[in-house]
């Protein structure tokens, strides 16, 4: 069993940034494709960013160059830096993490999930 735990939310002005943890209860942490997702108020979990355990970030077409996604295996955290933060970037930001899956962006193809971390850009 994995579990992550996000942090490092809050609420910021449009043209901040923010890094964003997870962190995992596992050392194997390395072997695992994590994703990162979003989910706004009355909208449905997006994905936006994701790293496989060979280290190839992988983004949506509307958050490139603005986010970033970054892993410290020493430390069994993945990183999500989020830049140029606009109002529609407000939502709750989850991790999750899969040890079967490659380029996966599918919520289903997650098998373990963070409890989520808040983000509210103000304009």
């Amino acid at each position: 069993q994995v579990q992550l735990v996000e942090s490092g939310g809050g609420l910021v002005q449009a043209g901040d940034s923010l890094r964003l943890s997870c962190a995992a209860s596992v050392r194997t942490f390395s072997s695992y494709t994590v994703g990162w997702f979003r989910q706004a108020p009355g909208k449905e979990r997006e994905f936006v960013a994701g790293i496989t355990w060979s280290d190839v970030p992988y983004y949506v077409d509307s958050v490139k160059g603005r986010f970033t996604v970054s892993r410290d295996n020493a430390k069994n955290t993945v990183y999500l830096n989020v830049n140029s933060l606009k109002p529609e970037d407000t939502a709750d930001y989850y991790c999750a993490a899969t040890s079967i899956k490659y380029f996966e962006s599918s919520p289903n193809g997650f098998d373990y999930w963070g409890q989520g971390t808040q983000v509210t850009v103000s304009s």
